[in-house]
C-alpha cells in the first residue's frame, strides 16, 4: 500500500543538507519562516554520504537553493583541507549538472569545542571554500562561527554536553546569520536573478 504525505514538502523551495547540525534543527520551519524550507540533513553524514543520497534526498526536490552544513564528521575521520575543498566542489558539479540554476551556500564548518585543537586547520578549510565560493557564480559562504567564539574560547553555553552539537539558543543565533541571507537569495530568484 503506498503512503500518501499529508504535508508534502516543497518543491523549488530552499533545501538544508548535510549532517546532524542541520538534522537536529527541530526549529528550522519556525526560524526560517516565511522562507519555504525543507530539511533532508541527517546523523553522521560526510560529504561522500550526502553526495550518494542527493539522487534520494536532494534532486526529486528541485530546490531553487540548497543550504549546505558538512564536513565536520569528515574531519573527524581525519580529512584535510585539500579534502575539503574537494569533497564539496564534487557536491557542486553533481548539484550542476541536475540542477543548474539552483544557487548553493556552503556553512561554515563550526568552531565546536569538541574540535578545538582543529581549529586551525577548520579555518584554513572554511577560508579555501570562501574563496571559491566568492569566484564561482551561484555560489555563496555563510560563516556561522562569530557568536561560537569568545575571544578565541569557546562559547561552551551554546553547546550540548558532547561540546559539538547546538542548544536552541546556538540554532537562534544561526538563523539570525543565515535568514537573512537567504531571503535575500529567495527574492533573487522569485525575480530570476
Amino acid at each position: 500500500m503506498a503512503m500518501v504525505k499529508i504535508h508534502p514538502e516543497p518543491q523549488n523551495a530552499i533545501l538544508f543538507a548535510g549532517s546532524s547540525i542541520f538534522h537536529f534543527w527541530t526549529s528550522l520551519a519556525a526560524d526560517m519562516a516565511p522562507l519555504p524550507v525543507v530539511n533532508q540533513a541527517f546523523p553522521g553524514a560526510r560529504m561522500e554520504s550526502v553526495l550518494r543520497a542527493a539522487e534520494k534526498l536532494i534532486f526529486p526536490y528541485q530546490p531553487k537553493i540548497i543550504v549546505y552544513y558538512c564536513g565536520s564528521n569528515d574531519i573527524n575521520d581525519g580529512a584535510g583541507v585539500p579534502d575539503l575543498a574537494r569533497g564539496f566542489e564534487v557536491f557542486v558539479e553533481a548539484v550542476r549538472k541536475k540542477l543548474p540554476a539552483a544557487r548553493i551556500f556552503f556553512v561554515s564548518v563550526n568552531k565546536a569545542p569538541q574540535k578545538k585543537d582543529k581549529w586551525d586547520l577548520i579555518d584554513a578549510a572554511n577560508d579555501r571554500i570562501r574563496e571559491w565560493c566568492d569566484k564561482t557564480e551561484a555560489l555563496g559562504f555563510i560563516d556561522i562561527n562569530p557568536p561560537f567564539s569568545d575571544e578565541d574560547r569557546p562559547r561552551t553555553d551554546l553547546f550540548l554536553e558532547d561540546g559539538l552539537h547546538f542548544r536552541p539558543e546556538a540554532y537562534a543565533a544561526v538563523a539570525r546569520i543565515i535568514r537573512p541571507v537567504l531571503t535575500a537569495a529567495w527574492t533573487q530568484a522569485a525575480r530570476g536573478e
